[in-house]
């Protein structure tokens, strides 16, 4: 009989493709993640690895082994969900992953929630980039991912997971104004009238960056883009201080005094902030009552504004 310890060791090794990788993952020695996978591989009585340079990867019998895994974990984490629902109180541990301007806009509102309604859930916050964070959440790091998505840049779909969308967030040219304007500065009525200004954006690679300086091609021009920072709180005083300008969504300026305007884009483009799951979560109650509270935190915002 395989025991299910080590049936996860092999399918955390398919996932992330190193000892060291699964080991940094669930907190074990690569030693112990090692000797683990060659109890395994004894009681399989046939190899489930092979080296290839410095790495490992699956044999055929590991492949078939990791694929009924997949459909085991499955299995047991949505009899899990079955059986936490049979509870009086919503019970256990969240993990989840959120990026910054929803740790900032929405984790508060939706964090009060939970402590009044749900008292005995516990909730483990970490900030993620999206994309980063939806890898993880089918990888099982994390129980459930508040993510984003440009207009235009879909998310990865993954089979695994199950997304519900949240709000939408308008996406507006964010100027400085008064006293920090520089005196050479023209004035920004349209995002046209920035193709000679200094930039912030985040770093290449981000579905952010990407997209505003598409938006920017399109209006015929190339930003010049001197400061980059994925924090979006950085982007905020860059403006105000009248060092760049940038695209920003509404959500930064949540429960903040901001002393910038914002320049309406054409189209009118808005992101989307959405939720996702393992599909065999989608059924727990934890992870209901997390959503909950986030659509809450939603539901407060737009009565406040």
């Amino acid at each position: 009989m395989f025991e299910v310890k080590r049936l996860r060791l092999l399918w955390e090794l398919n996932a992330r493709g190193t000892v060291a990788a699964v080991a940094d993952a669930l907190n074990y020695s690569p030693s112990a993640v090692s000797q683990q996978l060659a109890i395994l591989e004894s009681e399989a009585g046939v190899p489930l690895t092979r080296r290839v340079g410095r790495g490992l990867e699956l044999t055929p019998a590991g492949e078939v082994l990791v694929a009924e895994t997949a459909d085991l974990l499955d299995r047991l984490e949505f009899a899990q969900a079955l059986v936490k629902g049979t509870e009086k109180y919503v019970l256990g541990t969240v993990r989840v992953a959120v990026f910054q301007t929803a740790v900032l806009a929405l984790m508060p509102h939706a964090l009060r929630h939970l402590r009044r309604e749900h008292p005995k859930l516990r909730v483990e916050m970490v900030q993620h980039e999206p994309e980063e964070a939806l890898y993880e959440t089918s990888a099982r790091g994390f129980d459930l991912v508040v993510a984003e998505e440009y207009p235009g840049h879909a998310v990865q779909a993954t089979a695994s997971l199950t997304r519900s969308n949240l709000t939408r967030d308008r996406l507006s040219l964010a100027v400085p104004v008064g006293d920090a304007c520089y005196d050479e500065w023209p004035p920004i009525h349209r995002l046209e009238d920035a193709a000679t200004i200094p930039w912030v954006m985040e770093p290449r690679g981000a579905a952010s960056r990407h997209w505003a300086e598409q938006l920017c091609r399109v209006a015929g021009f190339e930003p010049d883009v001197r400061y980059e920072t994925a924090d979006l709180q950085a982007h905020v005083r860059l403006v105000e201080s009248g060092h760049a300008v940038a695209v920003l969504p509404d959500l930064v300026r949540v429960d903040r005094a901001t002393s910038f305007k914002t320049v309406a884009l054409e189209g009118d483009p808005h992101r989307t902030i959405l939720t996702a799951t393992r599909e065999a979560a989608s059924e727990s109650p934890a992870v209901w009552a997390v959503r909950e509270a986030l659509a809450a935190a939603v539901e407060h915002l737009h009565e406040a504004s």
